[in-house]
């Protein structure tokens, strides 16, 4: 039976009722709101923007997080819904005055969310609330009434989120961080364990380390919804995005110690100490996150620091005796390992609202906790200002086209113009590929409902009909519409449409003809601005945004390494230059994510890409600190085999550069080698020098295979498995 078989599809499609309850909840409110403002106070003017007001909060706006936060959102959000209402009322006295007003409030409201994604999810709320008041008939003195009822809908629908039918809260993302600070932190105790007693632990596919990769992966940007993604520009989302890129860096690092373990048992060994301390940090700090248990110290942390600084000083040998090279390899990954552990734990105390420590504050990585969130803001919208933003794009297309659809509508004398203006907003997307895509149903499932409408308004012209039809056709259309696809909403959202209008100003079967044209003409105007405004959407952004991101990070990388050889001062610049481009590509990356791609395209592993930058800036950072600007000078031979290293690993850099600005796949490249065998290039140093120096020496070795490995890990996104030694997928 075709019921039947609807049925079952509605099943499968909202296995746990999320959207017909979100569905029930807005059709209740706006049956409400339409029958108290049209039949209650008898005013069209109150009920046409109770109604709206209550689609486009409820259907329009994709707001994040549990049912009293998105009334919290919904709530605040008033005084700015008030503004634009007022703005479009008073600019709708001439075309080209609403047309002006668009193209500003357009771009300002697509742009505002730069700072804080989530706000994209009103962007669309925000833009219709304008749209609405800027076509006439131009009445200033109706602006009350306007307000009204928005104000009536909105609360309402704030009120029936947190009352009626509150959607089950899914995993957030705290506490995706909670588990994956569990998985690295029972990984760690593998690792230690490892060090101690190698035949206590196995060493092949250990499930704690396949389990630890599996869970940090589950925290990447990439693989969550950008609604509950850390992705602003405030103290709290920053230090989120710290957290998990600490946590990837301290598994990797755990990983290679975890391989690295001697052959035989070395009894009480300093890093396997400082590994269990690093384990018992991270684990208590995790829980913190979505627990509220007051904040975990790093006294024991710090002190299990400095007893593994003291034991790696002593491994460098007296001078006579040869330093112990598998040793000092183990200790100086440690010491990476833990420098991450400690990061992810002041991270989030900074993310539960702690500020850092003195120590912790005059590093870059939490230089931002100092500064207010305008502060914080203005740093993250200055750097969109640049031509290479996908975010400036899409902001900037989004308000050309509403301008050309508001000015077209207004010199055609369309009566239902808004409706130009919304089918524009329904079909544009950020690439050309989208903008197409979206089209299809858009214009097939209009024709399909203004078909319908037309034979409903033929064959009834009784509005008391359609008042009483109204909740059903609500239902259908954000409810029935959405599970079933694209075509059947837009057919079911003509007919709502329909329904309204025959209530508030009946047309007839002209009504729907009205609708046909209008939503047609909004669309030429949508797939034309997706054609001729940056159609290729965030790709080539991201291409070349993460191109300048690998170059500023070999910059950095080169920089450091002069540093520490006498050959300059610390490359603070540098540093903000990758900072400045990260923001860059993670805005890139993030709209990258919610385009469609050729299959056959889809070949770079960004994901491998930003790890590969995001690994130089913090352990630079940490380098610089243990290891203070010119502490290898006058070592000729040392600076020798580290500028080499340095030029091989700049090749690199380029080399995946180059690959990315043509959109190939990376080559293959070898698997990460034991800590020992990365030495073997200046083992014949290790006894040049005293024991200070041989230790630097060691540990700026190590950050440059560190990072050799990383860019290592770049490979085409079928190339290896989930959670293998090259990096999490």
């Amino acid at each position: 039976m075709p019921a039947t078989s609807i049925l079952a599809r509605l099943r499968r499609r909202d296995p746990g009722d999320a959207v017909l309850r979100r569905a029930a909840r807005l059709t209740l409110v706006a049956s409400v709101v339409f029958y108290v403002c049209r039949y209650g106070a008898g005013s069209s003017t109150l009920a046409t923007y109770g109604l709206f007001g209550t689609i486009a909060a409820g259907a329009f706006a994709q707001l994040p997080g549990p049912a009293p936060q998105r009334a919290r959102i919904l709530v605040t959000a008033l005084p700015a819904v008030w503004v634009l209402i007022a703005a479009g009322t008073l600019l709708a006295g001439s075309t080209w005055s609403a047309a002006g007003g668009m193209l500003v409030i357009g771009f300002v409201v697509a742009f505002a969310g730069v700072g804080n994604p989530r706000l994209v999810g009103l962007a669309s709320a925000f833009q219709l609330f304008y749209i609405l008041a800027s076509f006439p008939p131009y009445e200033p003195g109706t602006l009350p009434e306007r307000l009204g009822g928005v104000t009536f809908a909105i609360v309402l629908l704030a009120a029936t989120e947190v009352l009626l039918w509150p959607d089950p809260v899914p995993v957030t993302y705290r506490q995706r961080l909670t588990a994956a600070a569990d998985g690295v932190a029972a990984f760690l105790d593998v690792a230690a364990q490892r060090l101690t007693d190698p035949h206590a632990a196995p060493a092949g596919r250990d499930p704690r380390r396949e389990r630890a990769y599996e869970l940090v992966a589950a925290a990447e940007l990439g693989r969550n919804p950008p609604e509950w993604a850390p992705s602003a520009a405030g103290v709290q989302d920053r230090a989120l995005r710290i957290c998990a890129a600490a946590l990837r860096e301290a598994l990797a690092e755990a990983d290679r110690l975890a391989t690295d373990a001697p052959p035989e048992p070395l009894g009480d060994l300093a890093a396997a100490g400082l590994l269990r301390s690093c384990a018992d940090t991270t684990r208590a700090a995790g829980r913190t996150l979505t627990s509220g248990a007051p904040q975990v110290g790093l006294d024991d942390l710090d002190a299990a620091i400095e007893r593994a600084e003291t034991a790696y000083h002593a491994g460098t040998g007296d001078g006579h005796d040869p330093p112990d090279v598998p040793r000092l390899c183990r200790d100086a990954t440690a010491l990476a390992l833990a420098d991450h552990s400690r990061a992810f734990a002041v991270g989030v105390r900074v993310a539960t609202g702690s500020r850092p420590g003195t120590e912790d504050a005059r590093t870059g990585l939490f230089e931002y906790a100092r500064h207010g969130p305008w502060r914080l803001y203005w740093w993250q919208f200055r750097s969109h200002l640049a031509p290479r933003s996908a975010h400036l794009h899409s902001s900037l297309r989004v308000a050309v086209a509403l301008a050309i659809a508001r000015v077209a509508a207004g010199l055609l004398h369309l009566n239902h113009g808004f409706w130009v203006l919304l089918a524009t907003l329904t079909v544009l997307r950020t690439s050309a590929a989208d903008t197409r895509t979206a089209l299809r149903p858009a214009v097939l499932g209009t024709i399909a409902g203004a078909v319908v409408s037309g034979a409903l308004m033929l064959v009834i012209d009784k509005p008391i009909v359609y008042a009483i039809v109204l909740p059903l056709t609500l239902m259908l259309a954000f409810g029935v519409g959405q599970l079933l696809g694209p075509v059947w909403q837009q057919a079911l959202f003509t007919v709502l449409l329909t329904v309204v209008f025959a209530q508030l100003n009946p047309e007839g079967w002209r009504l729907a003809e009205t609708r046909l044209i209008d939503v047609l003409l909004g669309a030429v105007i949508g797939v034309l601005a997706g054609v001729a405004m940056w159609p290729s959407g965030a790709s080539h952004d991201l291409r070349h945004n993460a191109t300048c991101y690998l170059a500023a990070s070999a910059d950095a990388v080169e920089q450091t390494v002069q540093a520490i050889l006498g050959g300059g001062a610390p490359p603070e610049r540098a540093f903000d230059r990758v900072r400045r481009r990260m923001a860059l590509v993670a805005s890139s990356y993030g709209q990258y994510h919610a385009e469609r791609h050729h299959p056959h395209r889809q070949q770079v592993n960004w994901d491998a890409v930003l790890s590969a930058g995001h690994h130089v800036l913090p352990g630079a950072e940490s380098l610089l600190r243990r290891n203070p600007p010119g502490c290898l000078a006058g070592w000729p031979a040392a600076a020798a085999v580290l500028t080499d290293s340095t030029a091989r690993l700049r090749s690199a850099y380029d080399d995946v550069a180059r690959e990315v600005a043509h959109d190939r796949a990376a080559g293959p490249r070898p698997d990460p080698t034991g800590c020992a065998e990365d030495l073997v290039r200046i083992r014949p140093l290790l006894g040049e020098k005293d024991s200070r120096s041989v230790r630097h020496l060691v540990e700026v070795d190590r950050w440059l295979t560190g990072l050799a490995n990383s860019v290592g890990r770049i490979h085409p996104p079928g190339d290896s498995e989930p959670g293998d030694r090259r990096g999490v997928r």
